[in-house]
């Protein structure tokens, strides 16, 4: 009897020190992917409602996790979009508005990849940066591997060997020897691809040729390229056997480019000329970590991407750093919390140095879309009225006055906003080819 309580123990101690060493300390510390498209609409994909563009990967994301259809960018377009993304708050805050390009984002304040850097994970940036001043690119502000392009346009690279490469193909091969090389450690990876940013006509033509029917676009293509290039991503954590430890965020830099292709359906509005209306800002939105995140799940409550930074930190249990004002988004996509993440969300982008078009001045609560116009101020109900056709202001003016308030007491806790004026150039992805890895 005594021999086997011994027994029982000792193996009783084994699968606690396999416990502790292995399936705990693994799961304890998830690898995070941002994947942050350019330019991306409401409409671009097909679990979105798209009836034309396949996209299997990406849609593969929102079955085996969650679908987010309120969520926003609080300071578009792509510059600010950014900076408030890895800051993890408003970019108002630090004066950021409009474009801005080369205004420095806060140096007392750790970006994502420092805060995860710091937390002992690998931290590696692929893509587009547009992010801070001279001296704050991806490697002065934390990222330990930074994918350098060839020189040449988006459409016009060259490999090592001289064949020529597409930009986004490229993307998605570098996805991948991001995860074979980090596999066996916790790491954190940014993807923000150039496409399917505007002018996409170069698209390679077998891209377009996956659009039923024969007649894709340029645009069209540029989805599908993505699609691929997120394909490669996920077939690498599959290789590893890391895919259901892995948390992967994917959301776009602010609403279509619609004058190019880009859909905002059911809303309008977008990029470029189209910048007043919900379209540009309300973005596709999908959070995925198996285990965690019921599959199949829609959560239709408001949300920011300045929420990444604080779900990131939930993930890995670090405290959120003080200046941050997101919210873990996990306990909402559990069914843990109920409604709105954010009971409101404010736009407050004043540059008419830069271009008018880019100002603008909103609020969102409730069902509600306050914004202010050439004209005045109106107010729209996006769950009746989601393409913006019927003002309803002078029925609702109880609303008005709540909204403006609110809105007046967001504007006072900001500092003078920066014109863009003021600055130039900006923080940039090492040039050449292949990886730049430091410590």
């Amino acid at each position: 009897m005594l021999k086997r309580h011994f027994l029982n123990a000792a193996i009783a101690v084994a699968l606690f020190g396999w416990f502790v060493s292995g399936s705990s300390a693994g799961e304890s510390k998830p690898n995070i992917v941002i994947l942050f498209i350019d330019d991306l609409g409401f409409g671009d994909l097909q679990c979105f409602g798209n009836k034309r563009i396949p996209t299997p990967h990406i849609d593969s994301l929102a079955s085996r996790g969650a679908k987010c259809t309120m969520s926003y960018i609080t300071n578009p377009p792509c510059c600010p979009s950014r900076c408030s993304l890895i800051t993890g708050m408003y970019a108002q805050r630090f004066g950021k508005s409009g474009m801005s390009r080369g205004l420095p984002i806060p140096g007392d304040h750790p970006t994502m990849a420092e805060f995860m850097k710091e937390a002992g994970y690998i931290t590696g940036q692929i893509g587009k940066w547009d992010i801070g001043a001279e001296g704050q690119g991806p490697h002065q502000r934390g990222f330990m591997e930074v994918a350098r392009n060839a020189p040449g346009e988006q459409y016009d690279r060259k490999r090592e060997d001289g064949t020529p490469v597409y930009l986004t193909d490229l993307d998605g091969d570098y996805m991948a020897e991001f995860v074979d090389r980090n596999a066996d450690k916790p790491f954190f990876l940014y993807f923000s691809p150039f496409a399917v940013h505007s002018n996409v006509k170069n698209t390679p033509q077998h891209y377009r040729d996956r659009i039923p029917g024969g007649d894709g676009t340029a645009y069209e293509g540029a989805v599908v390229a993505v699609d691929d290039a997120i394909g490669k991503l996920l077939a690498g954590l599959k290789k590893h056997g890391i895919e259901e430890n892995t948390l992967i965020l994917f959301t776009g830099d602010n609403g279509a480019n619609i004058d190019h292709g880009g859909s905002s359906e059911p809303y309008r509005g977008g990029k470029g000329r189209h910048t007043q209306m919900e379209g540009w800002v309300h973005t596709p939105t999908i959070v995925t970590w198996p285990k965690v995140i019921p599959a199949g799940t829609t959560f239709d409550g408001k949300m920011a991407t300045f929420d990444f930074y604080a779900t990131m930190a939930a993930a890995i249990d670090k405290p959120l750093p003080e200046r941050c004002e997101g919210k873990d988004l996990v306990p909402y996509l559990t069914g843990k919390e109920k409604g709105d993440v954010h009971e409101y969300l404010f736009w407050h982008n004043a540059d008419p140095t830069d271009a008018p078009r880019r100002n603008l001045y909103a609020v969102r609560w409730k069902d509600w879309r306050f914004i202010k116009s050439p004209d005045g101020w109106k107010l729209f109900d996006l769950k009746k009225d989601p393409k913006e056709r019927n003002d309803v202001a002078a029925a609702y003016p109880e609303v008005v006055t709540h909204l403006k308030k609110r809105y007046d007491s967001f504007v006072e806790t900001l500092p003078p906003l920066k014109p863009s004026s003021d600055y130039s150039g900006g923080g940039q992805v090492p040039k050449g080819w292949g990886w730049k890895i430091t410590k």
